[in-house]
């Protein structure tokens, strides 16, 4: 728990040491922060050090399909209003990304850590975190990563009997499931845009009943619980029934919900909702998500969406037709190597927008597109895209490399 700081040992200052070096050495050959390589060489000099790390922090673990490291941000933003935070700000979510954030925070009171779904339960053992917020499951990454229902039922098994408060949200079947076997949960109504996931109950394999806003399953019982935060429109209401205003810079109906969970998550710090949602409209930007950039003279609004919910959220806020849409989609390591997951996106959404396709895999893309009815132009290029473009500022989508490809181009 913080507060019972022990000092490092030898061998795990001599880890860190040695972590940053290697990072240092990456930064200095243009490969990067050099976060990922500085963590597998801290680990493998100590296989401890993560809870090492973190045993002066109050630590909190956020983990999901979509929005951890939005999530992420805003929680800390939060607790700042507390203490020092030291959090994995940039995304490197798995443990040697996780143990290269901890490594720069011996001054911090908070740890808020990203963490990829696969290792959710692996790090919690690790670190005893006094919170872990879970937001939602969905199908991502079809080659290389777990079933939506197999990664519920590991995080069942992995958070029981785990001492955290779990902030979960009630809407997603599925992440009721993986947190009801925790003793001590905080129920937040965040909403489920993307529901094509949950159709079966993840207790018996029924078949899920949805009346508006509530879902159970109508052969073993199992339903959705009674929340005690809500979002409702632009605010959070409170365990009270006090309703605060949600004032965020960054755009859409899931960044409301995000900072919904983030005012719960605050809330068992004792940092009051007012405070946590005042210090969450300092957010602009995330790791360059919903920045606004001037490129070849034009404004390019860069927006990313790895998987078919989060294509749907960010079909959401984008600005209406005739706003001209730049795609791009690459299918490297990152991403996943299997494209299939296109088909199971709506794009008949975008009808009415002058559409323009690049990326890796344009031409996956643009089989897509031709089903679903659209016209759009394949270019070679961002730079011929944003040329043949129309007037107005341009929405860019793009998964996980292609986002890291546009911002090395536009210079963000």
């Amino acid at each position: 728990m913080a507060g019972n700081t022990e000092p490092l040992s030898p061998r795990a200052k001599l880890a860190v040491t040695a972590g940053k070096a290697a990072a240092a050495v990456s930064r200095a050959a243009g490969r990067g922060s050099g976060s990922v390589i500085g963590g597998k060489v801290a680990l493998r000099l100590d296989p401890d050090l993560l809870g090492a790390l973190a045993q002066h922090l109050d630590v909190v673990l956020v983990s999901a399909t979509n929005g951890k490291t939005t999530t992420t941000r805003l929680i800390a933003e939060a607790l700042r209003a507390s203490g020092p935070v030291v959090s994995n700000a940039l995304g490197a979510n798995m443990p040697a990304g996780i143990t290269s954030a901890l490594a720069g925070g011996s001054d911090a009171k908070y740890g808020v850590i990203e963490v990829d779904e696969k290792y959710l339960a692996g790090v919690a053992r690790d670190v005893t975190p006094k919170v872990i917020a879970l937001l939602n499951l969905s199908r991502d990454q079809l080659d290389r990563a777990a079933e939506t229902r197999m990664l519920a039922e590991k995080w069942r098994e992995g958070l029981q009997g785990s001492k955290a408060v779990i902030v979960a949200n009630c809407d997603d079947p599925l992440i009721v499931w993986s947190a009801s076997s925790s003793q001590n949960v905080v129920w937040v109504a965040a909403g489920q845009e993307w529901k094509d996931d949950a159709w079966s109950c993840p207790s018996c394999g029924g078949v899920m009943q949805r009346p508006g806003d509530d879902w159970f399953c109508g052969e073993c019982g199992f339903r959705r619980p009674t929340p005690t935060w809500v979002l409702s429109g632009d605010h959070v209401l409170d365990p009270h029934g006090s309703a605060w205003p949600i004032h965020l810079q960054l755009p859409g109906r899931a960044n409301k919900a995000n900072a919904a969970t983030s005012a719960a998550v605050a809330a068992v710090f004792g940092v009051p909702p007012q405070v946590a949602l005042e210090r969450m409209y300092q957010v602009q930007a995330v790791a360059g998500r919903y920045d606004v950039v001037t490129f070849q003279g034009r404004e390019l609004r860069l927006l990313l969406a790895k998987n078919p919910a989060g294509w749907l959220e960010t079909f959401s806020l984008i600005d209406p037709p005739p706003t001209p849409v730049i795609l791009s989609v690459n299918a490297r390591g990152a991403d996943g190597t299997d494209t299939s997951w296109l088909w199971d996106v709506d794009y008949p959404r975008l009808a009415g927008h002058p559409i323009f396709v690049i990326g890796d895999r344009k031409l996956d893309l643009a089989v897509r597109l031709e089903v679903a009815g659209l016209e759009f132009r394949v270019c070679e290029t961002l730079d011929e895209a944003v040329q043949l473009a129309p007037p107005g500022q341009i929405e860019l989508i793009a998964n996980y490399t292609a986002f890291q490809d546009v911002r090395r181009r536009v210079g963000n």
